[in-house]
């Protein structure tokens, strides 16, 4: 909600107006979303009416919290289109602060700062602020200072004030508050590298290392320096390969100093303190000094980002490739000339099958920056096009009606909850047809040909529990005798309620099954009042 300055004069009443209106707007607006999108991914221009909207986007922002915040298993695909908008709206926002961050010269604030911008992006529905970070870390420095207190009661950094930027020159006072540091993270609040879980994107987002007080060297090197300059130990972020560290100087101030005048402090490994040669061991490999050195903002930023990438292009469940479209925008922010990641983002869109006008702009931008990618960029272009010539001359909505003679044999109905008699999954039918409308190739890999009744048979798309969407034979499926709802993302697009027993399709869906919610009262009628009687 919007937050008012005590000091500030407000006409209450037309605060209210404009409130009022913000709301009825966004109401508008995701009511529309369903009829215009159902068929598609929300396009790039899709969202070109909530851009041009007047008024305080806030306010807009909060008529989309308050639908997402409704009670009850009801206006699923309200919340469906509203969740997309905020998410659009708040990385737009995100990503153009990102931006104007890094026109700025670096500072030692300015690291978590960064990482906070990136946290942020990846999770646009979360309460994240910078504000909220520092508060956390503040906390803990205060733990510090209690424990600093007992080693040196006259220590200078129990002076220091909150965002003061004073630091220690003394070496063996700096050494007091690393030892009062190492004791609180690491025994106290028990802070560790989380080696048992390392690919887990959660160990970069700075406000998920604070909750799980768990991350990976770079998050967990952030955390460590921030505190430390805090409490007036200047450490220094080193960029090392395979293992993010930190230095702390040894050396007299101005001096000409080398690599063996710092001490390297592994925060994922509870601070531990290592020389040159020690750096080494770690990582299993000799060196240049230049790796050595510090790092800017922009290239640490680069670093965590990078990491995001690798793990979204791991992901398997995740259909929406989120990460990895995630990582790619706050990559190309940074470096927008990037031909390789470029080419990434266009494959990405074109496998995803959305958003192709977009896509033959970042392959012209491509051509422009490097001709010799014409091979990749004329593949893409081709099939880009066709794929826009298709949208063209799509007829309109399928309707599949129960009651015709071809579809005969189908037993299942949208909305159901069914179980798969094989792999055991729960998941909700959102589609079918009377035979499999797959290819021979996808009909040969998923062996379906050795099924009693191979391809000729009624196929189901249901929405899977785990978040994939599935094609399931009609003979491996079952009815799910205690049927729960269905943590699909996709749920809202096809669904408007759970009734405890099932789904009941929005108006989109009704229009392409017509006869489909009639049999599924039916069968919930049959199959669970049935259930019900014999228990009682």
């Amino acid at each position: 909600m919007k937050h008012y300055s005590p000091t500030d004069y407000v006409n209450w009443l037309e605060e209210y107006k404009v409130r009022q209106k913000a709301g009825l707007e966004a109401r508008k607006i995701v009511a529309s979303f369903s009829k215009r999108f159902f068929s598609e991914h929300v396009p790039c221009n899709g969202f070109s009416d909530i851009e041009n909207l007047e008024g305080p986007e806030i306010f807009f922002e909060d008529e989309l919290v308050c639908i997402l915040n409704m009670e009850g298993r009801k206006a699923l695909t309200w919340k469906y289109y509203a969740k997309k908008i905020l998410y659009y709206l708040r990385q737009q926002k995100i990503l153009n602060n990102l931006k104007a961050f890094l026109q700025h010269s670096d500072d030692f604030e300015s690291y978590l700062e960064g990482a906070v911008y990136i946290d942020q992006y990846c999770n646009p529905l979360s309460e994240i602020s910078l504000k909220d970070i520092h508060a956390q870390i503040d906390s803990i420095v205060e733990l510090v200072c209690k424990t600093l207190r007992g080693i040196n009661s006259r220590h200078p950094s129990l002076a220091f004030k909150a965002g003061g930027s004073s630091m220690i020159m003394e070496i063996e006072l700096q050494s007091q508050v690393l030892d009062a540091m190492n004791y609180v993270l690491y025994d106290q609040l028990k802070f560790k590298g989380n080696r048992m879980d390392y690919y887990n994107a959660l160990n970069l987002y700075m406000h998920q290392v604070l909750i799980r007080r768990t991350g990976i060297p770079i998050s967990m090197s952030l955390l460590y320096m921030t505190v430390a300059r805090k409490l007036g130990v200047p450490l220094e972020p080193v960029n090392f390969p395979s293992h993010f560290l930190l230095r702390w100087c040894q050396g007299a101030e101005g001096a000409n100093l080398d690599i063996f005048d710092y001490i390297y402090i592994d925060a994922f490994g509870k601070g531990r303190q290592l020389t040159v040669k020690e750096c080494e061991y770690l990582i299993g490999q000799h060196v240049t000094a230049a790796l050595y050195g510090v790092v800017n903002v922009k290239k640490v930023l680069q670093r965590m980002v990078g990491n995001l990438l690798s793990l979204g292009k791991r992901e398997g469940i995740d259909q929406s490739y989120q990460l990895l479209r995630d990582s790619l925008d706050l990559y190309l922010a940074m470096y927008p000339d990037q031909v390789q990641l470029l080419l990434l983002q266009a494959r990405l869109y074109f496998h995803l099958g959305i958003w192709p006008e977009k896509v033959l702009d970042i392959l012209q931008h491509i051509q422009t920056l490097d001709p010799g990618q014409h091979g990749a960029v004329g593949y893409l272009v081709q099939h880009t096009l066709e794929h826009i010539e298709r949208k063209k001359e799509d007829v309109g909505v399928e309707v599949k009606l129960r009651s015709h003679e071809k579809h005969r044999d189908v037993c299942y109905s949208i909305g159901l909850i069914m179980k798969h008699k094989r792999y055991g999954y729960n998941c909700v039918i959102y589609g079918w047809d009377p035979t499999c409308m797959m290819g021979h190739e996808w009909i040969r890999n998923m062996n379906v040909h050795s099924l009693p009744h191979g391809h000729h048979q009624p196929f189901y798309n249901v929405l899977v529990e785990d978040g994939s969407c599935r094609y399931a034979a009609q003979e491996n499926l079952e009815y799910n005798v205690e049927p729960q709802e269905i943590s699909h993302p996709d749920v809202g697009r096809y669904f408007s309620e759970f009734t405890g027993t099932h789904y009941i399709p929005n108006a989109e869906l009704e229009l392409r099954y017509p006869e489909d919610l009639e049999s599924v009262y039916e069968t919930v009628q049959n199959i669970y009042s049935a259930k019900k009687e014999n228990v009682e």
